[in-house]
């Protein structure tokens, strides 16, 4: 409840599954629903599943192999150092840029959804302020997280070290296992309230025109004045979720786990992702014309054929 505003939980996701149908099924276009599983691909939903590689080294013996080794071990030995550092900065080249087409990739996926439409250069045009935005925040947000954990890690395991030379193995487990579990918890909830505030950052910033660093400190105050509002969303969610998951494993098993392609997956599940993220656009609207994504937007469907005279 806010003021006289009822806040709903249910009744968007009504809308949600709708609107859905009404972009993907009315009419149905094969090309239309490629493109958009396509921005739905760059906003991240890869597939609908993992990778699981089985490498055919298990039948090696052992001795055999050590000795076979050794000689290409030394004389690949002294570009093993250069070798490690590319292949780290190559691998985190790729992070960063993924990272930078799932910032970009939002905005797309959004918009498709909200203009009913599927497009991939003019939203990349369009929005391409926001989206580098977007992105620069979340890196910072990532390196922040790195450090920050370090440093209570570093924070927890100094202590322990110092007391633990004048205590007993028995007598430090139990607090050990404690902290870890406080700090999990701690760590849990902290990463949850961001990602929600993150997650809907993106509309806030469709609608704003705005920076990231903006809506964050909109959203956050949104979330902090409307608590009750957004943890009954997110326990909404968590049922979405595990819904999905299913869904996802169903669709695993029947295509015969075509589903677990990058970009198939998506294709395959593009209802399941577009009723998700409608969702998300449908519940923060209520809050106010300032965070509804179809303000100001002409609708794209299609006009209803005239009665019959």
């Amino acid at each position: 409840m806010n003021g006289e505003r009822r806040i709903e939980i249910i009744k968007p996701f009504g809308e949600a599954f709708e609107l859905m149908t009404q972009i993907l099924f009315k009419p149905f276009s094969f090309e239309k629903w490629l493109t958009i599983g396509f921005a739905a691909f760059l906003s991240g939903h890869l597939s609908a599943g993992g990778f699981n590689f089985n490498f055919p080294f298990g039948n090696w013996n052992a001795r055999e192999s050590s000795h076979n080794l050794s000689p290409i071990f030394d004389e690949w030995k002294p570009w093993l150092v250069p070798l490690i550092l590319g292949g780290g900065a190559f691998f985190l080249a790729l992070i960063v840029l993924f990272a930078w087409l799932k910032a970009r990739g939002n905005f797309i996926f959004t918009d498709c959804i909200v203009r009913n439409r599927g497009a991939i250069a003019g939203p990349w045009r369009e929005y391409e302020r926001e989206g580098n935005s977007y992105f620069l925040f979340s890196l910072i947000v990532a390196l922040a997280a790195m450090i920050t954990i370090g440093l209570i890690a570093l924070a927890i395991v100094v202590p322990l070290g110092f007391f633990g030379q004048s205590r007993s193995e028995h007598e430090m487990t139990p607090v050990i296992i404690l902290l870890f579990i406080l700090f999990g918890m701690a760590w849990l909830c902290f990463a949850i309230f961001f990602a929600l505030i993150t997650y809907f950052m993106i509309p806030v910033m469709y609608v704003r025109r705005c920076r990231a660093m903006d809506a964050f400190w909109e959203v956050g105050r949104l979330i902090f004045d409307n608590g009750g509002s957004f943890v009954l969303f997110c326990l909404f969610s968590i049922c979405l979720f595990i819904g999905a998951g299913m869904i996802s494993g169903i669709a695993t098993c029947a295509t015969c786990c075509l589903a677990v392609l990058p970009y198939v997956g998506t294709v395959i599940l593009l209802p399941v992702f577009v009723c998700l993220r409608a969702f998300g656009l449908r519940f923060i609207r209520q809050f106010g014309p300032q965070y509804d994504v179809w303000a100001g937007i002409t609708p794209t469907t299609p006009e209803p054929p005239p009665l019959p005279s």
